[in-house]
């Protein structure tokens, strides 16, 4: 059974890995493929774009972000992607895999989780050749169908270890643990989103005083954690939405976990500043 969080049928390049590259010049589905997806779309997979040269404008869960020479935008599982109207930068490469490319892997990346919220990551020229590098490698890698999926683990695990370093780099050693909890936070909301977890139980799970929580919590994202919370519910809301995934405003709060509607109304409008009826109605 496929995973939620995966490529979709036919896309890999692989005969026994979920994954994709895709450069100017290789790896482009079929114009009658792409017009299955649409330009906007829900990310079932982890999306890499860096380039080389020139720049690109893309859309990340309804915000455009313009990524330049030495830049890696990436997407995560869930996330709205709106594929830009104009041409693609002179050079790049785009890297798609799913949970289970992730799950054999030697360690962990805290930049998926995005706990910083930067949605893209700036290299330097010495750190972009290394990456440029390892992204060729892939390619080749990928050229041959069977080719062993050891090979290719060993470099994606090589890829994301730079672009996890990169991320995390204007953070000093001291703050390891603060992050380290925050992301335990961000995970702990992430999976129990809809049942509106407390800040006790959140507490209870970190092993942390709510104090603490709340200073780390609004030293990583700017919000209280009960603020976070919301706007990560508003979020979801937006993207279903977008992606038209309710049939009324009433299914919509009952799938969120609210248990009344017109709280969940209110809150929303409270957060976008517009109602659910006239932000439907922007998009279309």
């Amino acid at each position: 059974m496929r995973s939620i969080n995966s490529l979709p049928e036919d896309f890999s390049q692989n005969d026994q890995l979920p994954i994709r590259i895709v450069s100017p010049d290789y790896g482009h589905l079929s114009a009658q493929a792409a017009d299955k997806y649409g330009l906007t779309h829900r990310l079932p997979y982890y999306f890499l774009l860096f380039v080389l040269d020139g720049s690109i404008r893309y859309g990340v869960d309804l915000e455009e972000f313009e990524i330049g020479k030495h830049e890696v935008l990436y997407s995560l599982p869930n996330q709205i992607q709106q594929l830009p109207l104009t041409a693609h930068a002179n050079d790049y490469y785009k890297l798609g895999f799913d949970d289970e490319c992730i799950s054999k892997l030697p360690r962990q990346y805290p930049f998926l989780l995005n706990p910083l919220n930067r949605q893209k990551i700036s290299f330097s020229a010495v750190a972009a050749k290394r990456l440029q590098a390892i992204f060729q490698i892939l390619l080749d890698l990928l050229k041959t169908f069977n080719t062993d999926p050891e090979l290719i683990l060993a470099h994606l695990n090589s890829l994301l270890t730079e672009i996890n370093t990169a991320y995390f780099a204007a953070e000093k050693r001291p703050a390891d643990d603060r992050l380290a909890k925050f992301i335990g936070f961000k995970l702990f909301v992430e999976n129990n989103l809809v049942d509106h977890p407390t800040i006790k139980s959140i507490t209870e799970e970190l092993a942390i005083s709510s104090d603490s929580l709340y200073q780390i919590v609004k030293q990583y994202s700017g919000l209280s954690p009960k603020e976070f919370i919301t706007n990560r519910l508003i979020l979801e809301a937006r993207r279903r939405i977008y992606y038209g995934e309710r049939s009324s405003v009433k299914e919509l709060a009952f799938e969120l976990g609210f248990n009344d509607p017109d709280y969940f109304s209110r809150l929303f409008k409270k957060v976008t500043g517009k109602t659910i009826t006239v932000f439907f109605q922007d998009l279309c």
